[in-house]
């Protein structure tokens, strides 16, 4: 391929075994070829590129000190693993990264035997990680396992909680702490980089533990005293006494792009006796030797294919805005007209769009870190003294903060509205990311108003729905990507709650649409129509409450009732078919084909493919009406 960087030492190396032999000086030349190996290949695919420009040499440093895979290595997130995945023997199809049938863009268990756990929402990193060490122990075999976290991931609270109890279990793990972003560390340099050294070093740490028996000799308030005394001595040195405090052995920071650093350290780490957690506090930088990366203000986090020179990344034909800057901009027009309306994020302020909205109103714009949890019940507070919370989390995102949706939310009936990015699939990032499944863990909320959808003037109307409701908790979901092109007004008009409307009149089958598959099913209507048989198409809107008279019409005047979602079995199709069937419309022939999402997850390819894989497109939709009527439709001579 044209314009691949010359990588001699790289060319060598097909597992990380074949590191570690290497000289310090023959390491930081693979880091330097494995960097300008990472930066082409995400030219040509797009993706995370930032954040695994900031870990190289780490990748480097543990690969060549640890011996994985039968040393565990973890990434949180994941979206930082590709020098890991080029190492690691998957190079030669480095460039499918993100592509349908390529590789993932996060860790993946079956993809290889050096990912041992899979990842592509954060914060996971650390119990996964103890939870191995413990069975490790359990099973009494003998190996490292090392969890590598960003700062970003250790704002969620389940970070601490794994910490918690890793700090409470005296497990042999040692975490990484990957700082690019945090203000906690000290100045990192020489003196750092020593003090480092010499508290990983065996002969310290042995000091330390026997300082300790010691300790544990004095009468309980002098031991306490050492102990509280040894932990603030170092704290004050490194900067640890937090981690200290939950039982970590604290060590940093330091350069995470000096392997004269990184390796003695992780040497260190490696060869210790020492029994119990270790935090090792390294401090890199995203986007670290690439200057456009460098020079970005997202440290180019997420890419599209780029010119490796230049750094311009290549611009898609102009088109319709986006339905997550469509979203933002009816937040604004609402919030223009009520002061009460706030905005809460969970460390995606432009992946929801409201980084738009924090410029007009930055003190009604809250960004509550990678906090699901902490964002819904946050939010619910809000609700309690009259402001009016948006909560804009991802579908697939807002599962993480369940629970609080539950009790914090809809048990107390708190008028939170909720914002559901991504709905659907969602092409390169694939399953993990996809908007499967709230349809169906709402839907079963009693008193959630619940919509969808179908084209960008809808979704204005949504979001103008959802602010007018005052009176209980409501959500509205939307899909990834461009809108139709619909002139849009200046601001949406509240929808009549649990009412949908009809697009085309026909007669013998009936397309009920719950979101944004409502043009598929336009397209479908029209290819019956021209088989001869007559089709009403309509758009729900709702889920909850459902339209029950609009359902039951459709089911009293056809033969046939599809319903169509972006969701997972026991959504929306699932509420339409309860109330048929308490109201005795399936009992005298009606022919009903819930069309959802098929029981298995999609892997990441262009949403085109995803929905054909799936069998929500339009051709999909045909084949089940025509099914469905069997030799009445067959008899129906074609129209011309």
């Amino acid at each position: 391929m044209a314009g691949l960087p010359s990588t001699p030492l790289l060319d060598r190396v097909r597992v990380p075994a074949d590191m570690r032999n290497l000289s310090a000086e023959q390491l930081k030349q693979l880091a330097a070829e494995l960097r300008a190996e990472t930066i082409h290949a995400v030219s040509q695919t797009g993706g995370h590129l930032g954040a695994s420009l900031g870990v190289v040499e780490l990748t480097v440093a543990v690969h060549a000190v640890f011996e994985t895979p039968r040393d565990r290595l973890i990434w949180d997130v994941g979206h930082q693993a590709y020098p890991h995945k080029i190492l690691t023997g998957r190079r030669g199809r480095i460039r499918t990264l993100r592509q349908g049938g390529g590789l993932s863009g996060f860790t993946r268990r079956s993809e290889s035997e050096y990912d041992p756990f899979g990842a592509a929402h954060s914060s996971t990193s650390i119990s996964s990680g103890l939870g191995m060490a413990v069975a490790r122990d359990l099973k009494g075999d003998n190996r490292n396992v090392i969890a590598v976290i960003g700062d970003g991931a250790m704002s969620a609270g389940m970070a601490y909680e794994a910490m918690n109890n890793a700090g409470a279990s005296n497990a042999n793990l040692i975490v990484i702490l990957n700082d690019n972003d945090m203000s906690i560390a000290p100045p990192v340099g020489a003196m750092s980089a020593y003090l480092s050294r010499l508290i990983s070093s065996r002969p310290f740490v042995n000091l330390r533990e026997l300082m300790g028996r010691l300790a544990k000799r004095f009468p309980a308030p002098l031991e306490r005293a050492a102990r509280r005394a040894d932990e603030y001595a170092r704290g004050l040195l490194t900067g640890g006494t937090l981690f200290e405090e939950l039982g970590f052995y604290y060590v940093g920071p330091i350069d995470g792009h000096d392997l004269d650093h990184l390796l003695p350290v992780l040497r260190n780490l490696r060869d210790t006796e020492h029994r119990g957690p270790i935090l090792l506090h390294v401090v890199t930088k995203k986007g670290k030797g690439y200057a456009p990366a460098e020079a970005s203000a997202d440290k180019y986090h997420g890419v599209v294919k780029f010119n490796v020179v230049t750094g311009e990344q290549v611009k898609a034909p102009p088109g319709p805005p986006s339905y997550t800057k469509v979203f933002a901009n009816a937040l604004i027009a609402e919030a223009e007209a009520d002061p009460r309306i706030v905005a809460i994020n969970a460390a995606m302020p432009s992946g929801t769009g409201l980084d738009l909205f924090a410029k007009k109103f930055p003190k009604r714009s809250f960004d509550v870190g990678i906090a699901e949890q902490h964002a819904v019940t946050f939010a619910a507070g809000m609700a309690t003294e009259g402001m009016k919370p948006f909560c804009a989390i991802y579908s697939t995102f807002l599962q993480r903060g369940y629970d609080q949706v539950v009790h914090d939310v809809v048990l107390q009936g708190l008028p939170v509205r909720f914002a559901l990015d991504r709905a659907g699939l969602v092409g390169a990032d694939g399953a993990t990311h996809a908007g499967a499944f709230d349809i169906a863990y709402l839907g079963c909320l009693p008193g959630i108003v619940l919509m969808a959808a179908s084209d960008e003037v809808e979704l204005m109307h949504m979001v103008a729905t959802a602010a007018a409701i005052d009176d209980r908790p409501s959500a509205f979901r939307y899909p990834r990507g461009e809108g139709l092109g619909l002139e849009l007004p200046e601001r949406g008009t509240p929808l009549p709650i649990g009412k949908g409307r009809v697009l085309r009149e026909g007669g013998t089958v009936a397309i009920l649409s719950y979101g944004a598959r409502l043009q598929e099913a336009l397209k479908a209507a029209e290819e019956l129509g021209a088989r001869g048989l007559s089709t009403t198409v309509a758009d729900a809107r709702f889920a909850k409450p459902l339209d029950t008279e609009l359902v039951e019409r459709l089911a009293r005047d056809h033969a046939v009732l599809i319903t169509i979602e972006e969701g997972s079995v026991g959504g929306f199709g699932s509420l339409v078919l309860q109330h048929l069937a308490w109201k005795g419309l399936l009992d005298h022939g009606l022919k009903v084909r819930p069309m959802c999402l098929p029981d298995r997850f999609i892997d990441h390819e262009n949403p085109k493919k995803q929905y054909d894989e799936a069998g929500l497109n339009a051709g999909h939709i045909v084949a089940a009406a025509v099914a469905a009527l069997g030799a009445e439709a067959a008899a129906l001579p074609a129209r011309a």
